[in-house]
């Protein structure tokens, strides 16, 4: 049958087995109920994965039980990430036992050598069957189990191919039981489609208790892990780390890193303190605003902001200010290949704009930020002690902020504005 009879969509139907599995692991049966005062916290049993920027994105490290989903576009560095994560376990902590499903075990032996990441604790098996994986597991009883990766896992009574909703959904609880029922920690690597969205069911990231995202662009060595869920911390903590040929090396100073190639005499840069969850981090905006070819529709392009609000900010400036932007093509960059949402950057990309058009040249040592509403005027923004610590920290002596956000007692000194006018009166229109 193709065709649902309840939904009435089109092949949205799969094939499960309903009779009773090989591997059967009622862990949840044997569970008895107890009061909370009387239940063990396990918090204070979490271990270190040996990279600290990955440690502050779980909340403190891994904790034994836990089941953790990663997922990223192809050849982003979530194998390489997670072979060091396997081998600073091994050596600290006890067995590691790393399946992968894609590779051989000579291309993984290669890589972990590539890498400096070779441990006899370390225990590699190529295997696709879960069940049979299950089984290794309770052979070895590791304290870290990575599977790489859930789409190429399969159950042999569930007919479907890997990869296919019933397999995954499958395989992941069957991991989930192992998990628990072991106090072992599990990590799987999960695909992502087109779209960005992890591949598979949805259940797949409701049963697992953290999911991490891998961004950034394959052509640039910035990487960035997010966490959009997690039991056991804060999803609020974003880890940055550089790719190298000896894989993964955590950013110590991302700001610094971001801001070392800045042309500090070109006119369209400025800087901007973004907060990526709880920590501040300086990024360049950059503008390039020139005529139009042949007088026919101006581009509007950007790289690294939302298009939709940057055609919001542009249609203010033409509004409000009066910059002549119908006739002029406007492109925007966010250097360093991040990908950025705030609305704090709207009071940047303005100035930027504007600089770009009157060819003049923003203080170096003056950041800006701000949101920017329809009417002109600037909103309050969050987080703005800690980006101005940040800014103290590497010498910058001056920021435009919103009015609403001046306290008194900031590190350097501050100028509020209320309108986008005030702020390109101190920018760009007092240089013109």
């Amino acid at each position: 049958m193709g065709k649902c009879p309840n939904c009435g969509e089109w092949n949205t139907l799969v094939e499960e087995t309903t009779g009773p599995s090989r591997q059967e692991r009622s862990w949840v049966s044997r569970s008895k109920p107890l009061p909370l005062t009387e239940i063990e916290n396990s918090a204070e049993s979490r271990f270190s994965t040996g990279i600290e920027e990955l440690d502050r994105v779980l909340g403190g490290g891994l904790v034994p039980g836990c089941l953790g989903l990663i997922g990223g576009d192809p050849g982003i560095g979530k194998s390489t990430l997670l072979l060091q994560v396997a081998s600073g376990v091994a050596k600290e902590r006890g067995k590691v036992l790393y399946v992968t499903g894609e590779e051989s075990l000579a291309q993984l032996k290669l890589r972990a050598l590539r890498l400096e990441a070779v441990e006899e604790r370390l225990i590699a098996v190529s295997e696709a069957s879960t069940n049979a994986i299950c089984d290794i597991i309770d052979e070895v009883q590791p304290v870290l189990v990575i599977v790489d990766s859930i789409q190429t896992m399969f159950v042999e009574e569930v007919s479907s191919p890997p990869g296919s909703v019933g397999q995954v959904r499958e395989s992941t609880g069957r991991f989930l039981q192992m998990a628990k029922g072991n106090e072992i920690a599990i990590l799987l690597v999960g695909h992502v489609t087109k779209g960005g969205n992890l591949a598979g069911p949805k259940v797949l990231e409701h049963a697992v208790d953290f999911v991490l995202y891998f961004e950034g662009e394959v052509h640039t060595s910035f990487r960035i892990i997010r966490s959009v869920k997690n039991r056991f911390g804060s999803t609020h903590e974003v880890g940055i780390f550089e790719m190298s040929g000896q894989g993964l090396i955590p950013v110590a100073n991302p700001s610094q890193f971001l801001l070392s190639q800045r042309p500090v005499t070109s006119s369209g840069s400025v800087v901007v303190p973004y907060m990526e969850g709880t920590r501040p981090l300086l990024v360049e905006v950059q503008a390039l605003v020139a005529p139009a070819p042949f007088g026919g529709n101006p581009r509007r392009q950007t790289t690294g902001v939302d298009y939709q609000r940057f055609s919001i900010i542009l249609a203010v400036l033409e509004k409000r200010q009066g910059y002549p932007l119908q006739t002029q093509d406007v492109f925007l960059n966010i250097a360093g290949g991040l990908k950025l949402q705030e609305p704090a950057l709207d009071l940047g990309m303005a100035v930027a704009v504007a600089s770009s058009v009157a060819n003049v040249c923003v203080d170096p040592l003056c950041a800006i930020l701000g949101e920017v509403g329809l009417a002109g005027e600037i909103r309050a923004v969050r987080g703005m002690e800690q980006r101005l610590r940040e800014l103290h920290r590497l010498g910058f002596k001056q920021c435009i902020i919103p009015q609403a956000n001046v306290q008194g007692n900031e590190p350097i000194e501050v100028k509020g504005v209320s309108t986008i006018q005030e702020a390109l009166n101190l920018t760009v229109e007092k240089k013109r």
